[in-house]
């Protein structure tokens, strides 16, 4: 390996502007981690969060952005047996996606699925990991439950309409136009709703309540989404972008046994990431294998258009995932 990798750093804290290239010391793998050649890395909200300085990595992590990536074990730290230089992985990552190189928990990769690139494989680990842990471990969802997904057209909406109809659920999404709602459609929706003309209160109620609400929007969408879940239903927080504090009448949690809960997945320990690792490769990998479900692509941009690839995510204009090509 080179000494020395190109890289994209956050100059300070603001807009995609401060996204600059920068050239870092290639990372050595620790104990029980390993080094990737990074072909391609996945941009998501938690990157454009540090990127503005309200989201700070671990203090053991990389100060670069970038949380999942895919590409070639080149290097294995101490007491790594499940993994060898050459293997093709994509990893979730504590920082440092926006390189050439990086390491991470060799616990925390995942082999390419069949059939598929390393292009889409960089999209699997931030969303699949968020998900599943929160959608079906903390949310509980079960066959035949109505779930709702808001934002239901971005990285993680477009997994969770997936997983949640692969596993037998009725799925309701929000979008924000007509085309979006019809990709929400097409990928297993019953019904998604936009929300610039309908009431998503009104339309669960209608169907009964959903079961399940998986939620980053926040603000507002609280006490919606309270009203918007049947008796017993769960709320599973995951971000908050229309804010995190809005006056909330708690009394339905206890009249109608409502649960609210949420996480966040990079502060979770290695040990907590690697248990979610394993359920993903014995549970979802077979399906994604199988092509039964899969990443929804938006648009890539190479590693020196990172502030590019932010400006297009931050525009809500997305469908789907977006992925930095870092291989050259």
């Amino acid at each position: 390996m080179a000494q020395m990798m190109r890289a994209i750093e956050i100059s300070e804290a603001g807009g995609p502007d401060v996204l600059k290239p920068c050239q870092r010391p290639v990372p050595e793998p620790a104990h029980d981690q390993v080094v990737i050649k990074v072909a391609w890395a996945g941009v998501n909200r938690p990157d454009a969060l540090q990127r503005a300085g309200l989201y700070a990595p671990p203090p053991t992590a990389s100060d670069l952005p970038g949380l999942e990536a895919s590409g070639e074990v080149v290097a294995v730290g101490t007491g790594v047996t499940d993994l060898a230089v050459g293997d093709l992985v994509c990893a979730l990552l504590p920082g440092g996606g926006y390189a050439e190189y990086v390491a991470t928990p060799a616990a925390h990769c995942l082999g390419v699925p069949d059939g598929m690139g390393l292009r889409e494989a960089a999209c699997l680990p931030e969303t699949y990991f968020t998900v599943w842990s929160n959608v079906f471990k903390r949310g509980g969802l079960k066959a035949g439950e109505r779930f709702l997904v808001h934002g239901g057209s971005s990285g993680i909406g477009t997994t969770a309409i997936q997983l949640a109809h692969a596993f037998g659920a009725r799925v309701f999404a929000t979008a924000g136009s007509d085309e979006k709602c019809a990709a929400c459609v097409e990928l297993g929706a019953e019904r998604a709703i936009n929300y610039r003309d309908d009431d998503f209160v009104a339309a669960m109620r209608a169907e009964g309540g959903a079961n399940v609400i998986l939620d980053m929007v926040g603000g507002d969408y609280i006490p919606r989404n309270f009203k918007a879940l049947a008796d017993d239903g769960r709320l599973v927080q995951i971000a908050f972008l229309g804010g995190p504090k809005v006056e909330v009448n708690f009394a339905p949690l206890m009249t109608r046994r409502l649960t609210m809960t949420g996480s966040t997945l990079r502060p979770q320990s290695d040990l907590a990431k690697a248990e979610i690792a394993q359920e993903l490769r014995d549970t979802v990998w077979p399906m994604l294998s199988a092509g039964t479900i899969g990443p929804v692509m938006d648009q890539e941009f190479p590693l020196k258009e990172a502030a590019a690839a932010h400006t297009r995510m931050e525009s809500s204009g997305h469908i789907g995932k977006i992925v930095l090509k870092v291989a050259s």
